[in-house]
């Protein structure tokens, strides 16, 4: 936690956020140093997360609110919005929590890797799980992984992204074999065999041109009307909000690996206004594209010199 504590920049008490990037997955720290309710939290893409220090009061879409502690793990679907409580935060003993992100490409390549080599085993009967169900408690497996790949983000290794990936192939794996193995599943075998999976590569294949609701309906041979409910009904959200989550993902890729203008990164993800791009990435992310990037250079410098 030193080196983590090392390379933080505190801006705010309330979620304050510290971000480490690698190819396929992106690892959040947040920390709060003062009690408080009903804060928003969202991601645009799967995430796990871990308490490290504190408890929170997590209240999660058609599921009773529950207390999170240090031990154990919720793992989530993109764009699942949380309402948390932090009861016990203070200066003296903030509340601690990180929240891995993956690629939802590479949850889909390891599963598919899975069961080619092997039977998923279950912990537990498998008529028992809830598909609801993501609250995991004290799996010792799990959070050993999850500790490596914090302690190999703050590292500043060289094989970096490498390791990563590895470790988040093996987290991947640990959480198939637990109750978190129904939402993965269901989420990265989703798209297989319809028109929805077309259509999403399609939007990630041409996310720089002008599409509009009317064209890609046209493109999955439907009615605007129809494509659009189907479309909802199975990602969970419009086709326009959907695309600007994976323009946003592309921005962040730019914004972490070149030195463009924020004008520059909007054209080239796919948005002709600033202003519009600029809300786009304080909705999904919470911050602005400048305080993402001033995050993401002072993570990686404080890597690279620790």
């Amino acid at each position: 936690m030193s080196k983590y504590k090392s390379s933080r920049k505190l801006n705010t008490f309330i979620e304050n956020r510290t971000i480490y990037s690698a190819n396929h997955a992106e690892l959040n720290v947040f920390e709060t140093q003062q009690a408080a309710e009903k804060v928003d939290l969202q991601f645009g893409f799967p995430i796990i997360a871990s308490m490290l220090t504190g408890k929170k009061v997590m209240h999660l879409k058609n599921k009773d609110a529950f207390e999170f502690f240090p031990g154990e793990s919720v793992v989530l679907p993109a764009n699942e919005k949380m309402i948390i409580d932090f009861p016990l935060a203070s200066i003296e003993k903030p509340t601690q929590c990180l929240a891995l992100g993956i690629d939802p490409d590479k949850i889909k390549e390891t599963v598919a890797l899975f069961n080619e080599n092997s039977r998923i085993e279950f912990e537990n009967d498998a008529h028992n799980f809830d598909a609801k169900s993501i609250h995991l408690h004290n799996n010792e497996q799990v959070q050993f992984v999850l500790e490596r790949i914090f302690q190999t983000f703050l590292s500043g290794n060289k094989a970096k992204d490498v390791l990563v990936d590895l470790m988040v192939k093996e987290l991947i794996i640990r959480l198939l074999q637990t109750k978190a193995k129904l939402m993965l599943v269901d989420n990265t075998t989703l798209f297989d065999n319809n028109r929805m999976a077309f259509i999403v590569k399609y939007m990630r294949d041409h996310l720089t041109e002008n599409i509009s609701v009317d064209k890609l309906a046209d493109k999955a041979c439907m009615s605007t009307s129809n494509f659009y409910r189907t479309f909802r009904n199975t990602l969970g959200e419009s086709p326009i909000d959907y695309l600007n989550a994976e323009r946003i993902k592309f921005a962040k890729r730019l914004i972490q690996n070149t030195n463009w203008k924020f004008a520059d990164i909007a054209f080239k993800s796919g948005f002709n206004n600033i202003s519009y791009f600029n809300r786009q990435f304080k909705r999904l992310e919470k911050i602005t594209p400048n305080q993402y990037r001033s995050l993401f250079n002072s993570s990686y410098k404080n890597q690279v010199f620790s």
